[in-house]
Formats: C-alpha cells, sequence, structure tokens
C-alpha cells in the first residue's frame, strides 16, 4: 500500500497530461522517487511548465487517502502501469495511463482479440443496428468489445455483446464511480457484473471536456482493431481511428450512405485506406491466425435468430433519457381470468372518461416476449427482486439475464430499483 499510495498520488493530478506523467516516470523510474524530487531536481531533470511544477511540488497526500479509502470501500481495483496485470497492450503505446481504476474483472485482454467499437453518439437507427450487430457478433465469434459506453452506436455495441452471452470492457471518460450520461446507469451496471469499467480518473474526480478525447487512446490500446461504425465530421470516433492508426493498431468500418451526413467521415476512412466491413467475422477474420483455437466464424443460425429477434425489440431505436421518477400508487385488485396486465402510467385528468382502462392485457405483447424474457418475468414472482436470485431461478448465464432485464426494461416491463433489485411492471391478479 505504501507504494501505490504514490501511483494514485501521480495519477491524481489532473493537472498534469497524460504524456507528462509518463515523462515524469521516464526521469525519476517511479512514482515515490517523483514525490520525492525537489525544485532543483525538477528544474535540472524535466521539462516542466511552471504550473506544473507547482503542482508536483505539492506533497499533500489528503485526496490521494481518500481516494484508496473509497476504492477499497466500493471495491474499486487500481493496476498500475509497474503490475504484471496491467494489460501490455496498453502499456505499449506513447502515453499509457500511470494508474488503472476498475469496476469488475478486467479480462486478460492480451490474450484477447479484443476490438473496439466506437461512433456517434447521435446515431441513425441504421447505426445502432448494426452496432449492435457487431457487438453480438464479434463476441459470438470469439472476440471482446471495447467501447467508450457513450450514447448512441457504443452503448449499443455494448448491449450486442451482452446480449450474446459475453463480457466486454467499457472505458470511461469520467471518474470510475461516475456514469456519463447519467441515464445510460442501468449499462454501466450490466458492463461491470459481467466484464469491467475502466477509466484512468480516480472516484470523485469531476468531468472535464477533454477527457473524453484523452479516453479514446485507452480504447485503440486495449484493442487489436478499431471499427467506426457511424462518424460524421468532427467524431470523437475519428480521434480513436486516427489513434488506432498511430498506434499500429487496424480500423474497419461500416460503411453509410453517402449523401447523410452521418457518414462523411466514416467514408473519409474508407478513402483512406481502411477496411470496408459489413459484420463482426469480417473483422475477426484478419485475427483469426493470431487465435487459432479461440476465434471461429458465428453459428449463422444464431445470428439468424438473433436479427429476427432484433426487429421486435423496441430498443432497436437509439437510447433515451430516463423519465423523471415518479411515486408509484397503490394498485387495487382487478377482476381477471389468470392473465398478466401491465400498468400503464395515465397522468391525464379523467372527465366523462369511465371506460378508459389502466391496464392492458398482455396476452399478445407477452407472445413477443423471448423465451428467455419470459423466463425472467417468470422469476420476478414480487417486488424489489435481486437480481442474484433471477439469475439462480432461471439458471440463464449472467450475462444473458443482465441483458435481457436491460431490454424489459427499455420495453417498460420491468423496473429498477436501488441495490439491483427488479420489480414487474406487472399486476398479477
Amino acid at each position: 500500500m505504501s507504494t501505490l499510495k504514490y501511483w494514485v498520488w501521480l495519477s491524481a493530478m489532473m493537472e498534469l497530461r497524460p504524456k507528462t506523467r509518463c515523462a515524469l516516470l521516464d526521469v525519476f523510474g517511479d512514482p515515490e522517487a517523483v514525490y520525492f524530487a525537489d525544485e532543483r531536481q525538477l528544474l535540472d531533470r524535466v521539462q516542466l511548465a511552471p504550473a506544473e511544477r507547482e503542482h508536483v511540488l505539492h506533497k499533500s497526500l489528503e485526496r490521494t487517502n481518500n481516494i484508496l479509502e473509497v476504492c477499497q470501500r466500493d471495491g474499486i481495483s487500481i493496476l498500475t502501469l509497474a503490475d504484471a496485470a496491467y494489460p501490455k497492450r496498453l502499456s505499449n503505446i506513447f502515453d499509457p495511463p500511470v494508474v488503472l481504476y476498475i469496476r469488475g474483472r478486467l479480462p486478460a485482454v492480451d490474450e484477447e482479440a479484443a476490438i473496439a467499437v466506437v461512433g456517434t453518439r447521435k446515431a441513425t437507427p441504421y447505426g445502432i443496428k448494426m452496432a449492435r450487430q457487431m457487438g453480438f457478433e464479434l463476441t459470438k465469434g470469439g472476440g471482446l468489445v471495447v467501447t467508450g459506453l457513450a450514447g448512441g452506436v457504443d452503448s449499443a455495441a455494448a448491449e450486442g455483446a451482452l446480449r450474446a452471452g459475453g463480457h466486454c470492457v467499457g472505458v470511461l471518460g469520467c471518474a470510475i464511480d461516475d456514469i456519463y450520461p447519467k441515464w445510460n446507469g442501468p449499462l454501466f451496471n450490466d458492463v461491470a457484473v459481467s466484464g469491467a469499467l475502466v477509466s484512468e480518473y480516480p472516484p470523485g474526480e469531476p468531468i472535464q471536456r477533454r477527457y473524453f478525447p484523452e479516453r479514446n487512446r485507452i480504447i485503440s490500446g486495449l484493442s487489436l482493431g478499431v471499427t467506426v461504425v457511424e462518424a460524421p465530421v468532427g467524431s470523437g470516433s475519428l480521434i480513436t481511428a486516427n489513434l488506432a492508426s498511430e498506434q499500429g493498431r487496424e480500423v474497419f468500418v461500416v460503411p453509410g450512405n453517402a449523401d447523410q451526413a452521418n457518414y462523411i467521415g466514416s467514408n473519409a476512412l474508407i478513402r483512406s485506406g481502411a477496411a470496408l466491413v459489413s459484420t463482426g467475422w469480417d473483422v475477426l477474420s484478419d485475427f483469426e491466425f493470431l487465435f487459432p483455437e479461440r476465434l471461429a466464424k458465428p453459428d449463422p443460425a444464431k445470428l439468424l435468430a438473433f436479427s429476427r429477434e432484433e426487429r421486435q425489440n423496441v430498443g432497436s431505436a437509439p437510447p433515451v433519457p430516463e423519465p423523471e421518477r415518479t411515486v408509484a400508487r397503490p394498485v387495487q385488485p382487478e377482476n381477471g381470468h389468470g392473465f398478466a396486465k401491465l400498468r400503464v402510467r395515465n397522468d391525464r385528468k379523467r372527465i366523462d372518461n369511465a371506460g378508459k382502462r389502466e391496464y392492458i392485457d398482455l396476452q399478445e405483447q407477452l407472445s413477443g416476449l423471448s423465451e428467455n424474457q419470459l423466463k425472467i418475468v417468470s422469476a420476478i414472482d414480487g417486488p424489489g427482486i435481486h437480481v442474484d436470485d433471477i439469475i439462480e431461478r432461471t439458471g440463464l448465464p449472467v450475462a444473458s439475464v443482465l441483458s435481457e432485464l436491460t431490454l424489459l426494461q427499455i420495453k417498460g416491463f420491468v423496473s429498477q430499483e436501488t441495490g439491483k433489485r427488479f420489480t414487474l411492471n406487472i399486476h398479477r391478479p
């Protein structure tokens, strides 16, 4: 712990750019030596701006101790550049993060065919569909999806990976204990449970605009290649693609309509030499020789089943912010004959509308759910059922339960409460 605190101290100096922190390590060897360096040593050995030098000379460990306490309390792992478990693939880039804060369990990235899937936050329905499909197919083919978990393309790719029953890595442009965008909390939690959330920004660090382009080097650095699904001019995903090229990674692009603004950047990458792809195997086949026992073309039947289910899902549209929470009103028992009924919010003032229903017969809607979704609905037999109980009752893989719960929330069948507990928005008479 005594050595770790100096790593955390150095990582928490956000006034320093990543390359400056790396330069200090190159000169002094380790963060403890940086901490004990005096002003003369800093002047003689490192080129620092006066403001940067002032921050390095500020030796208080109060914030460092607070960070360590929060990490220990909340189960956040800390991986330093000197640790054997730190991904070598990432450590070899020009300016690796000196510390990675991790929620969940980071896979052995160097042993995985890790592929980044990135794109615009303001994605078209086609972009969302292709991102989700790419995440699903990459995972089914044996790959590991890495993404930024922003809204739009990034989130859709993560959803696809979880739907495939796999895990993925979400690289955050905010503090490890923060969620941005706020409405994406359920997906963040799902990724943390089945894979890992990774950030170089410690708990409690306020968001700054520069953090998002900075984190892009980590997305590409963890990956063998970057797949751009949809990128207009000025998109951050183009920055990731450029960083990937500089780091010696492969760049793949899903093509889009030439007359759509959201694909101007994507199509320009193809003209510049990026590989055009339309499926996950188009990407993974380039790395099959590196992982002969791990990668395989996905079963066409499973891909077809996924496509059919996608056409039925309400979640095929871009995610939208959660509505404001309302206080649930007690529901009076109703007469029924053994079928479930979905609660429908009705905020309108009732005037001469005695015949208006508060519930919708779900027989037809339930028939549109997948087999796994029906198992989950059946398992939630009361209010506030913990996710661990749902997993045990259904017998389904953890990742499958988490992904299906997300879709059921989108469709309105399920609501999530604190402590990873779920309640059906269904009245059983």
